[in-house]
């Protein structure tokens, strides 16, 4: 990865994939790679100039750790933070689905089509499926979960709940 692409807030290729090993292999994060990671998560689009300042290491340190932390899998990736309602996405709500036993793969699937998923994430508790949606009004969040969500077989019962303000927080130790 170079300074160019950390500054643009490139994602990394292919090459930089995380392995597909258990959590073993991982290493530990110490407190300098703590701190780059939130400094990247305050600004993704950082040069390795100005994360090595930040964190007082050296260019070169810094370069090596945020390749490691690539490498590893910490770092998935670099994008943007989005405002939603600026976005034009004014209508947010997390929505919770009960669904047949076994057909998570399935339903995942079904869900990564629709517009507006945000999140996905298979839970345990009262649900079975936490999602997370934006959409640009109240009447397309409501044709999403009536008509599009309801009409997975495999979703048993659905419950949306609105999301009135949020807050991204950043990684802290």
């Amino acid at each position: 990865m170079t300074d160019s692409q950390i500054s643009r807030g490139g994602a990394p290729g292919p090459q930089a994939a995380a392995p597909e090993t258990g959590p073993a292999a991982v290493r530990p994060l110490d407190a300098i790679d703590r701190a780059i990671l939130r400094y990247l998560q305050e600004d993704g689009r950082a040069s390795i100039r100005s994360v090595a300042e930040h964190v007082h290491v050296s260019r070169a340190n810094a370069y090596a750790r945020i390749n490691r932390l690539i490498e590893d899998g910490v770092i998935r990736g670099f994008t943007a933070r989005v405002d939603h309602e600026r976005a034009g996405h004014g209508a947010s709500a997390y929505i919770t689905l009960k669904i047949v036993q076994n057909s998570w793969r399935t339903v995942r699937e079904k869900l990564l089509e629709l517009p507006g998923v945000a999140h996905i994430a298979l839970v345990s508790g009262d649900f079975d499926v936490l999602l997370l949606v934006h959409t640009p009004d109240n009447r397309s969040l409501r044709e999403l979960v009536l008509t599009r969500i309801q009409a997975v077989p495999e979703v048993l019962s659905s419950r949306t709940l609105l999301v009135f303000e949020e807050t991204d927080r950043v990684l802290t130790d």
